[in-house]
């Protein structure tokens, strides 16, 4: 297969490809790849140390079911989960285990055959890719003069995808029918919801393996085409942004991508997209981040986490720093630590004040620990920094997020 994708197949088109995944080596590679990325059990409850545990007579039995055509993946577990900074809830699909090996199985067939057509401008859920890409993408083409900005949210995409409409693109690239068919079978999986039970006619869950991967298909054609339009976007799975020199192409951008949405069944939506200049006074959201021009100069970026992030980090670090904790500091720097390190995985482009501003707010919420157990009453105040000062939580080894860079650098006892 590596071979005919360097080569290229008759037509573009692959006629086989069911041998490929429906291996034993390819499942058992499959179910490797779904015990990483972890997860829940699905509707049979079957987790993944019970699928493990007869591994074996489980690969056989998924290698004689889809061999033998008898194959039949179960309903899908939806959960609503908040989301990041929102009163709002999304829908999350939970496979069974059985069916993530299958779906991993099928996924590293048809990846590849995908991969070489999608966009260079595409950076979500594709291998070597990432959010930080995309990020360094949008941040580069600001500093070269492209200010004026779409900020374009699709309403309920991963719900709403045309499942014909998809299956259109796919048959342009793979004609092998049991393949096609699996696919459309994972689309109008049954979803089982608060003991109800429905079969969707449009939409790929959200949760579900091949998932990404069609959804990228789905969107592919509008990279394409914004491109030849002479537009600069960058995607991120269903999140995107335009960015133009003049309001009047960033009007023009927006006309036609709303068009093109409309063609495809997909909706902008009416109040969460807009054009925006990117100014000191004003800028836009984007994978987390909030891009805005810089005061002092205005030819480059200053980047921070958004307000939903910001938002995200204290209310996960809340219920670990609360005045009444009555664990030792040690433990609640074990605790909060890891949560602030990932956070600046993520958020070490972010000018340092922005990150240090979440800094000062968790040592106050320290400071308050410490004089509820000094017996202290009221709030915190300027005599808890003198006798709590910075250094006093360096000593501790709590990890700073504006001075990270420094800190990681310190060889250990450091």
């Amino acid at each position: 297969m590596v071979r005919a994708l360097e080569d290229g197949v008759k037509g573009g088109v692959w006629y086989t490809l069911w041998d490929k995944f429906n291996t034993p080596a390819a499942l058992e590679s499959a179910f490797a790849k779904v015990k990483a990325n972890d997860g829940a059990a699905g509707v049979d409850h079957m987790s993944i140390k019970d699928f493990e545990r007869d591994k074996d007579k489980h690969l056989r039995a998924l290698h004689d079911a889809l061999k033998g055509g008898t194959y039949r993946p179960s309903a899908i577990r939806r959960r609503n989960i908040p989301k990041a900074g929102s009163n709002e809830l999304r829908p999350l699909g939970i496979p069974t285990v059985r069916d993530r090996v299958v779906q991993a199985a099928l996924l590293a067939a048809i990846e590849p055959i995908f991969e070489r057509e999608f966009s260079e401008n595409s950076f979500g859920f594709r291998p070597r890719r990432s959010a930080h890409q995309a990020i360094e993408r949008v941040e580069h083409l600001l500093n070269a003069g492209s200010k004026w900005v779409v900020d374009v949210d699709l309403k309920a995409y991963f719900d709403t995808v045309s499942h014909p409409l998809l299956m259109v693109l796919v048959k342009q690239r793979i004609a092998d029918g049991r393949v096609l068919g699996l696919i459309e079978t994972f689309l109008k999986q049954p979803v089982e919801d608060d003991g109800r039970r429905w079969t969707p006619i449009v939409g790929t869950p959200q949760g579900a393996v091949v998932s990404p991967v069609l959804a990228n298909v789905f969107l592919n054609p509008l990279d394409h085409h914004m491109a030849r339009q002479g537009y600069e976007m960058t995607r991120y799975a269903d999140d995107f942004v335009i960015q133009c020199r003049t309001e009047a192409d960033a009007r023009r951008a927006l006309t036609e991508v709303t068009r093109w949405c409309n063609s495809v069944a997909l909706t902008v939506h009416p109040t969460k997209t807009r054009v925006v200049h990117v100014s000191a006074q004003e800028g836009f959201d984007f994978l987390g981040y909030h891009f805005r021009e810089r005061r002092d100069d205005p030819t480059q970026t200053s980047l921070w986490p958004r307000e939903k992030s910001a938002k995200k980090l204290r209310t996960t670090l809340k219920p670990l720093t609360k005045r009444t904790n009555g664990t030792s500091l040690s433990a609640i720097m074990a605790a909060v630590n890891p949560v602030l390190r990932g956070f600046h995985a993520f958020f070490k482009k972010s000018i340092p004040r922005r990150l240090e501003a979440l800094d000062r707010w968790l040592r106050g919420r320290l400071r308050a620990i410490l004089r509820r157990r000094a017996g202290r009453r009221g709030r915190s105040g300027g005599q808890d920094h003198q006798l709590w000062p910075n250094a006093f939580f360096d000593k501790l080894r709590l990890f700073s997020l504006a001075r990270a860079p420094v800190q990681l650098a310190l060889p250990r006892g450091g």
